[in-house]
């Protein structure tokens, strides 16, 4: 959930940085809507009019107080998406949609249960690029499974004792596992969304099988765009729960904070899996550190910085636009941020090399800062910046450091030096003034 969500809200801000493109995120929370939902009250037919009248719909009476809450405090802490409209299920208009695709052919019943008939879909397969013939060689019927064919998928189940479930025109049940997604598209969008997304696991069945029913149902396409994103190995595999190598994002940003676990989700281009490993991450962090390393020199030539600009400094400016360009071939190149993130670090060493430590003027710090809190923020990087203040002792110390060193107090300076580091405060002298960190 942490790479998806990490990279779509990339894919959003650059659209909107590069075109002025607004995008309205939708999340569905379907995993948790099975645990915090137990009731709505009966359904009813709806008119002839499908999406106009699925549009009266209200969602479910609960609020999924604890998915939400939960998801909310994740995405903030992974500077994540913001949702306008976190969606939940809609019962009565799943079963709605099953009724229309049965009166068109598309769908049947079958001892409560309702089937989609994939054989009626012509264009069944398109996404997953597998021809129905080709999915059919391998598909059975499972014990006390009703379909007439093997890839006919359930929209909607007859109840099973002690289930939570919904009134019906076939009787008390629940939506199948697919339906929820086309309904509340259909609820919430419109017939046809911009861009779909979810993990590569997701293509085949359940998006494919979303755009079946939902194609059927309304007879315009279901969405324009797919965005799949990659898988996360551990070590080289495949992270999930019964391989005993699931953990949470919570789980790794006490060791390493978040903004590491950022920057590994982009390191790769978004439909590449990602490989976590220990040795990996802190790679992520050494990484994270020389950007803001950079970004603090630039605020300390700042500082001391003249306003008079110099002869070679539009030169130097003008430079910085070809990192801007690499930029946005790179994430118009498929959201490629592994190469985006690299014009990031050509543009770290430019910086390096013609403003830390070169008595920078003014105009030319300001325009590296720019240039860089830009780039940096599509990614989401460099996000936690914080200004330190030194205790007024420390404060004191270095100024008697730096007074022994105008009087050439070397046995005094060092001292205090040592004091400091002792302190975890290391000093770096500058043709600009004293810098300083902790260690």
């Amino acid at each position: 959930h942490g790479k998806k969500g990490t990279d779509y809200l990339i894919y959003k801000k650059h659209r909107q940085k590069a075109d002025g493109y607004y995008i309205h995120v939708t999340v569905y929370i379907k995993d948790e809507t099975q645990k915090h939902c137990r009731k709505q009250g009966p359904g009813q037919r709806i008119g002839e009019q499908p999406v106009k009248h699925l549009r009266k719909y209200q969602p479910l009476q609960a609020q999924y107080a604890a998915a939400q809450k939960h998801r909310q405090r994740g995405h903030q802490k992974m500077h994540l998406l913001k949702v306008h409209i976190l969606i939940q299920p809609v019962e009565s208009a799943c079963h709605f949609i099953a009724g229309e695709n049965i009166e068109k052919g598309y769908a049947y019943e079958s001892q409560g249960d309702v089937y989609f008939s994939t054989k009626k879909f012509d264009e069944y397969g398109k996404l997953s690029h597998q021809p129905l013939e080709d999915l059919e060689a391998g598909a059975r019927i499972m014990v006390g499974e009703v379909k007439r064919e093997p890839m006919d998928f359930a929209v909607w189940k007859a109840a099973k004792p002690g289930e939570p479930s919904w009134d019906s025109p076939w009787g008390k049940g629940r939506p199948g596992w697919h339906i929820e997604c086309s309904a509340m598209v259909c609820r919430y969008l419109g017939e046809t969304i911009d861009i779909h997304c979810g993990g590569q696991d997701l293509i085949f069945p359940h998006h494919e099988n979303e755009i079946a029913q939902s194609e059927c149902f309304t007879g315009k396409p279901f969405a324009n765009y797919w965005m799949h994103n990659g898988y996360i190995n551990v070590d080289n595999v495949k992270m999930s729960k019964s391989l005993g190598n699931f953990f949470t994002v919570r789980d790794v940003a006490e060791k390493y904070g978040y903004e590491p676990i950022r920057y590994l989700l982009i390191s790769s281009q978004y439909r590449s899996p990602i490989n976590y490993s220990a040795e990996i991450i802190e790679q992520c962090s050494s990484a994270l550190a020389r950007l803001y390393t950079c970004r603090d020199s630039i605020d300390f030539e700042l500082k001391n910085a003249a306003d008079d600009a110099h002869d070679s400094d539009a030169a130097v400016i003008e430079g910085f636009g070809k990192y801007r360009e690499q930029f946005i071939t790179a994430m118009d190149d498929d959201l490629n941020t592994a190469d985006a993130i690299a014009a990031i670090f050509e543009l770290v060493r430019d910086i390096n090399t013609n403003v830390v430590g070169k008595g920078a003027s003014k105009k030319l710090c300001e325009a590296a800062a720019e240039i860089f809190d830009e780039l940096t923020g599509v990614l989401g990087l460099v996000y936690n910046r914080k200004a330190e203040e030194l205790d007024s002792d420390i404060e004191k110390l270095i100024e008697a450091r730096t007074q022994a060193r105008k009087d050439k107090n070397w046995a005094e300076a060092d001292r205090i030096r040592d004091e400091l580091k002792a302190m975890g405060i290391v000093l770096e002298d500058t043709a600009q003034g004293v810098k300083w960190h902790r260690e």
